[in-house]
């Protein structure tokens, strides 16, 4: 990684910290705080997920990006949403909202038969960079898309992951990298995206960038 960049992920998911360690480069979590936009427009998933990215970048940026001189500074956002049948699905507002969302993402709870659920699964990624005045110099997202198939949960089931508390923060109401994993028959696609940040993608972007070697 180019060391004349500072980096900051725009990001307070512990999971995609540990991703991002997984560059091996120092980096900064620099938590922006922004307000999520509606999709009032319907843009498509993934048009709207690499906008949420470049909301979360931007107010990073802007809350302190000003103040970062004497360097040049790389700000990362990310967020993921989980599309099933045409619905974008964001965290749950509360337990009921979750079992709605795991009830639909496992098949409507059928149970006894080999029925798999497909979703998708979209995160976008947003690259801020300013110059050694904190001068915003560009801005560029992009989006990933994976695919996941559920096997069939019960009730039951649902109630008992619900109770373990992992699905109220995260994206679709499940952690494929948790507990939620177990209901998970495959995936067609990137697993880090799923998790939260498309890894390989971002460092092709940063190479192709010039802000990685």
């Amino acid at each position: 990684m180019d060391t004349s960049y500072r980096i900051i992920l725009a990001s307070a998911s512990p999971r995609r910290k540990e991703i991002m360690s997984r560059l091996g480069v120092p980096f900064e979590v620099r938590v922006s705080n922004a307000e999520e936009p509606a999709n009032e427009k319907g843009l498509p998933p993934a048009e709207y997920v690499a906008l949420l990215a470049k909301t979360k970048a931007r107010a990073a940026y802007e809350h302190t990006g000003a103040s970062e001189t004497g360097h040049k500074t790389v700000w990362i956002g990310a967020d993921t949403v989980v599309v099933y049948e045409g619905e974008i699905l964001g965290k749950p507002k509360d337990e009921e909202d979750a079992f709605a969302m795991l009830y639909k993402l496992s098949g409507s709870g059928v149970v006894g038969n080999n029925v798999e659920t497909k979703h998708s699964v979209y995160t976008g990624v947003a690259v801020l960079t300013s110059d050694e005045a904190g001068n915003l110099m560009s801005c560029d997202e992009f989006s990933v898309c994976t695919d996941v198939y559920f096997g069939p949960m019960s009730d039951r089931e649902i109630r008992w992951y619900i109770a373990t508390g992992e699905p109220m923060d995260k994206a679709g109401s499940y952690g494929l990298q948790g507990i939620g994993g177990t209901f998970i028959r495959r995936i067609d696609g990137d697993y880090n995206n799923v998790v939260g940040l498309p890894l390989y993608e971002l460092y092709r972007y940063l190479k192709k960038a010039g802000i990685s070697e």
